[in-house]
């Protein structure tokens, strides 16, 4: 039988959501009131709807927690609270003891391990225990006895409905958290891995360390993340676990209600100006007042419906982590509209009347709503706009849902909307506008008059702060939460289809999409304004750069299905191979692809000695550990061997076929501009940017990349770019000068730094030259150097102070840069883009060394992107102006491969070369390599 109903109320949460949520209220003092009042209005609906046998409403104590002692940079990126919303915790507080509910705040305690507690022991004493709080980490404590309910949203999560949201159960929560990270609470996370990644893993291996008994099975750059980022990963995992066991002075059963106080809460009230709560009171106590509401409106016709997940009733989990924009002189985004003025098309007035509106408006957000993420297959299901802040619409076009209602016609929307998308004079904003231009040239639309991307803007204005997806920043920016998409098709196995969505949810979700990318602009646009070489980064590069990727990315490049079926079978037989050499070298057969099995061969049977643990106390099999142990030890040598193999088969020549677009014959990856914080380009699906060039296989793979008949491939490739950037930076005499001389840089950097005639360097010594004058670039220290060059730690010193005796100007840079990047806080790339180091007065001294090093390496990576991003444009418009047969069709690091007719290659090469060399204007030259062939390798 059960004892009745707990609900314990993660107070800080809401307070914080509340305090985001509504427009900003004062009562006649100037007093903010307005998370005080959102926070009562929820406990008393709670209270109303829910009659609790027992409660607890909790709190956040001041001070540190034992996950402050864990990792120092726990949470330590959030903002000082508002004062705003400090002068109202009191209040709060004040109102909630009057009202007779149990208040608990435990010193040294978060809050989320006082409902843990108090929600297990509930549980065990046979209470239905429910936990209102819109904190997803809590989801690792529902179970039998325990849910969740989100009053904010009203959602309630069972077991069944956390595997839904979340596509995990309630007992991998912590693993999923400790994978995916936490931003709200700084919590590291694996760098790169999603929710669906961590989901898939965990739903594949169980357990997070079932996972890591299949490190090696995990391919391409999120498994060499996820094996260099171990420790990291363990860390993350003990800081998402709610603590359960915390000794406390109040027993669940204890947390019984008290009678409100009536006085007292009137008085408050009446203080406060709270009149909708004090007319609530009893009689004697009543008062009138109104408040506004957000309606959702079918345009010309019927009656107003209430919002499904606006911006105005979602609110925002956790202090928003908005950067410092008065510090910086930045203005203060604009105030959240008061109401929202949301709206469905389904008339050709009411389509009519909208787009007339948007033919007034200065500029307009839009964005499409499809059926598919890829966007070469991509089809509308909807469009969505909207012409000031506040105020969108959702056309529906292809919901086919049974009952679903009359919509107008795709062919008829799209004509109506054409002249106005295709009109370079009406300007438009989106985020990540490059795919909508994808799905509407899949519609035969070429839209123009793309001014503004919003996603851009995030990423020029912080490439390090923030994710720059959509929910993230207007977390981060506006300060309130988004409907995400999950929230609206579902996750997992119970995923929808977004024409499968019912019209009126999808129209919310889609309204608001063009709702906060149009105030997201608004806000970020004036800061980036305040800033001269930030305003020119975006408007010289980035958003001009976009339509050349989109461009890029529909052009595709061809691949030789045939050929790379052939080396998938010879990579088989060479692993093949390895596995054999592997047994022989260690004795016996074992699983070369089981972590633990290998940790058995080297560190048991062989005895190699230990060089690092697991954070669960295993000997580490790592590639930086097997390459250190592989200069003395064949077996690791040949373990990493064999990995490099597998990890060729499954990431290109297995997968590259099945990536071909069956109606171009030819594949399209994907570009990111806003990811790397360097601001160099990314590629995805597939990834070209990691098929290696220095091995014969992954040369062999470049070879399945062809030009179609009757044309080559063209690859111009900037040569030795960011040791030149380090010379023009540097002002090193001697640099520049081998740079202006055009002598082989390493072979003369062997020569000053031995003291001996270019002509007598040997082979050897330039080598090391090579590891020295890249490893000063990327914060190399001596030992380092010691290990790449197998030399003693004294020796590499050596050689590196007689370096910067022959180049102090390379000495005078670092350390001017670190001063500079100490005091500001940012370095910048020649073109002015801010690269921000938020680690470079960082306590922990691990932290702040990487970020000092990152300071001397970010100008010079980051200068090299704005050059080949500047080269791309330069190179796109030079093509398209002069009529030539020939398109970019891939670039690659500090490469570019065009597609170029056979009989026009001789008329490309040298412009192409001029074009490239005018990336910057430096005090050395660029030197631009070209390469023709048939197909990649070749050209290279």
């Amino acid at each position: 039988m059960s004892a009745g109903k707990l609900i314990l109320v993660d107070g800080s949460g809401y307070l914080y959501r509340a305090f985001h949520a509504l427009p900003p209220l004062s009562n006649s003092k100037g007093e903010p009131t307005g998370a005080v009042l959102g926070v009562l209005n929820m406990l008393n609906k709670m209270m109303k709807e829910e009659a609790p046998d027992r409660i607890a409403v909790i709190f956040d104590a001041a001070g540190p927690t034992f996950r402050d002692a864990l990792f120092e940079q726990y949470k330590a990126h959030r903002q000082p609270m508002p004062d705003d919303l400090r002068s109202q915790i009191q209040p709060l507080f004040d109102s909630v003891a009057a009202m007779g509910l149990p208040l608990l705040r435990v010193a040294g305690v978060e809050a989320d391990d006082v409902i843990g507690t108090l929600a297990l022991q509930g549980a065990a004493g046979g209470f239905e225990v429910v936990i209102s709080t819109g904190d997803k980490d809590m989801a690792q404590l529902v179970g039998p006895s325990i849910r969740l309910l989100n009053t904010m949203s009203n959602t309630r999560l069972d077991r069944a409905g956390v595997k839904a949201k979340f596509d995990v159960f309630p007992e991998q929560i912590v693993d999923y958290l400790a994978l995916v990270g936490d931003t709200s609470d700084n919590i590291p996370g694996i760098t790169g891995v999603g929710p669906k990644t961590a989901a898939k893993w965990l739903n594949q291996y169980g357990t997070l360390d079932g996972l890591l008994e299949h490190l090696a099975d995990i391919g391409g750059k999120i498994g060499d993340n996820l094996r260099n980022e171990l420790e990291a990963l363990e860390l993350s995992r003990k800081l998402a676990r709610i603590d359960t066991a915390v000794p406390l002075d109040v027993a669940a059963g204890d947390l019984v209600a008290g009678a409100p106080d009536h006085p007292r809460l009137a008085e408050i009230y009446s203080r406060l100006e709270l009149r909708s709560l004090l007319k609530a009171l009893p009689l004697q106590f009543a008062a009138e007042t109104t408040a506004p509401a957000a309606v959702l409106t079918v345009a010309g016709e019927g009656p107003s419906v209430p919002v499904v997940g606006g911006v105005g009733a979602a609110g925002a989990a956790g202090e928003p982590a908005v950067e410092g924009a008065a510090a910086a002189g930045w203005p203060a985004p604009p105030p959240p509209p008061p109401v929202l003025d949301y709206q469905k098309i389904l008339t050709r007035e009411g389509l009519d009347a909208w787009i007339a509106r948007l033919r007034d408006a200065p500029l307009i957000a839009f964005d499409t709503q499809t059926d598919s993420r890829a966007y070469m297959q991509a089809r509308i299901v909807g469009l969505s706009m909207s012409s000031a802040p506040g105020e969108a619409a959702y056309v529906p076009i292809g919901h086919d849902y049974p009952g679903a209602p009359t919509q107008l016609g795709l062919e008829e929307v799209l004509a109506a909307f054409r002249p106005l998308l295709e009109d370079p004079g009406c300007l438009k904003v989106g985020h990540h506008s490059k795919f909508d231009a994808h799905v509407l040239a899949n519609h035969g639309i070429e839209i123009r008059g793309q001014r503004y991307d919003s996603m851009l803007e995030s990423y020029v204005l912080n490439s390090v702060a923030t994710r720059h997806d959509m929910d993230s920043m207007v977390e981060r920016y506006l300060g309130i939460k988004t409907t995400h998409l999950e929230d609206v098709v579902g996750k997992g196995a119970k995923q929808i289809a977004f024409n499968q969505v019912e019209v009126d949810r999808a129209a919310a979700y889609a309204a608001e999409d063009a709702d906060v990318t149009l105030r997201l602009h608004r806000a970020l646009w004036p800061r980036i304004e305040a800033v001269s070489s930030l305003e020119s980064v975006y408007e010289t590069i980035e958003q001009p750069l976009m339509p050349v990727l989109y461009r890029m990315e529909r052009a595709g490049v061809l691949v030789d299905r045939d050929l790379l079926k052939v080396q998938s079978s010879e990579l088989a037989g060479r692993m093949l191979e390895l596995q054999t050499q592997c047994h022989a070298e260690a004795g016996g057969v074992f699983n070369v692809d089981s972590p633990r099995q290998l940790q058995e061969i080297l560190f048991g049977k062989l005895g190699i000695p230990v060089m690092r643990k697991t954070p669960t106390g295993q000997p580490s099999t790592a590639e930086d550990v097997l390459e250190e142990l592989g200069s003395t030890y064949p077996l690791p040598k040949l373990i990493l061997e064999y990995r490099g193999i597998a990890k060729l088969k499954s990431t290109y020549t297995d997968k590259l076929p099945e990536q071909i677009d069956s109606r171009t014959g030819r594949i399209h990856t994907s570009y990111h501009q806003a990811v790397a914080a360097t601001g160099r380009l990314s590629s995805a699906d597939p990834n070209l940017q990691n098929i290696p060039i220095r091995t014969q296989e992954g040369r062999r793979i470049r070879q399945s990349f062809i030009a179609p008949s009757g044309f080559f491939l063209v690859a111009a490739d900037y040569s030795q770019i960011e040791l030149r950037i380090m010379a023009h930076l540097s002002g090193d005499a001697s640099l520049l000068r081998a740079f202006a001389e055009d002598l082989d840089v390493h072979q003369a950097t062997a020569a000053e730094v031995l003291g001996i005639p270019a002509e007598s360097v040997t082979a050897e010594q330039r080598r090391s030259a090579k590891a020295i004058n890249f490893g000063l670039m990327y914060g190399m220290s001596a030992f380092g150097l010691a290990r790449q060059l197998g030399i003693s730690r004294g020796d590499a010193q050596r050689y590196m102070d007689r370096y910067f005796e022959r180049y102090p100007g390379v000495r005078r840079y670092m350390e001017d840069t670190r001063s500079f990047a100490r005091e500001a806080g940012f370095v910048e790339t020649v073109f002015g883009r801010r690269l921000y180091l938020p680690d470079i007065q960082s306590r922990n001294q691990a932290l702040r060394q990487y970020a000092e090093r990152s300071a001397i390496n970010a100008p010079m990576q980051g200068s090299a992107a704005d050059i080949i991003k500047r080269a791309m444009i330069a190179v796109d418009d030079w093509l398209r102006a002069s009529g030539l047969p020939a398109r970019i069709i891939m670039q690659v690091h500090d490469e570019l491969v065009l597609e170029v007719a056979d009989g026009a290659v001789e008329d490309i090469l040298e412009p192409l070369r001029a074009h490239m060399a005018r990336g910057a204007d430096l005090r050395v030259p660029l030197k631009v390599d070209i390469g023709v062939g048939r197909n990649w390798d070749q050209a290279h």
